[in-house]
């Protein structure tokens, strides 16, 4: 089989290349609106099938597709991409001092029709965090492109998250202990699979 990875995202690229897994990058894009009545995991999970569906008539039957999608939860409320400086402030202000929860959704679909859907939470813990603070984060990182916007692996993350509870890795955007395992259960050791020598991306 060949893994065709459905993101841009350059965490979750390290994180397969450091799992010792090769792959190609396949590129679509996907509305991630998600109905209103989702609640926490489910909006993840349902965002990672939505990504999967987009891929379905590209697939070859030796391929299979990995989406994903990565929320971070306060109650009941998702956090997505911050859209500007001030909305990223905004998230930032609230997930101080807190703990909240991050759900990845991912979805594995084979060429052949197969497909399994899964997700993974994890808790975070943020001690309290000053205003300067968030504002040079925000200006040296630019979070843009991260859930909540922030990520635990930047410089917010060493200094402001006090413990973890659940997988590290789903944090920075993929569950690679259970990608491993449900490889396993679709297809047989993950180590089999082949991709590209190098990531290659190709926009559909």
């Amino acid at each position: 089989m060949k893994l065709i990875l459905a993101s841009n995202s350059p965490r979750r690229r390290q994180l397969l290349t450091d799992l010792g897994l090769r792959y190609a990058t396949r590129l679509v894009d996907v509305d991630e609106d998600f109905p209103a009545h989702l609640r926490r995991a489910e909006v993840a999970e349902y965002l990672a099938a939505r990504k999967a569906a987009a891929y379905v008539a590209t697939l070859a039957a030796d391929e299979i597709v990995l989406t994903a999608d990565t929320i971070v939860c306060l109650d009941d409320d998702v956090l997505n991409k911050p859209a500007d400086t001030a909305e990223a402030t905004a998230m930032l202000t609230r997930l101080q001092g807190r703990a909240h929860e991050v759900f990845t959704g991912v979805c594995l679909r084979c060429g052949d029709g197969r497909e399994v859907v899964f997700s993974d939470q994890t808790t975070v813990h943020f001690r309290p965090l000053s205003p300067a603070e968030i504002a040079h984060y925000i200006a040296t990182a630019q979070p843009f492109d991260k859930a909540g916007a922030y990520g635990a692996q930047d410089w917010i993350g060493m200094v402001g998250v006090t413990r973890l509870e659940g997988s590290y890795f789903n944090v920075m955007g993929l569950p690679v202990h259970r990608v491993w395992t449900e490889l396993e259960k679709l297809i047989g050791p993950p180590a089999a699979l082949q991709g590209a020598a190098s990531p290659e991306t190709s926009q559909l």
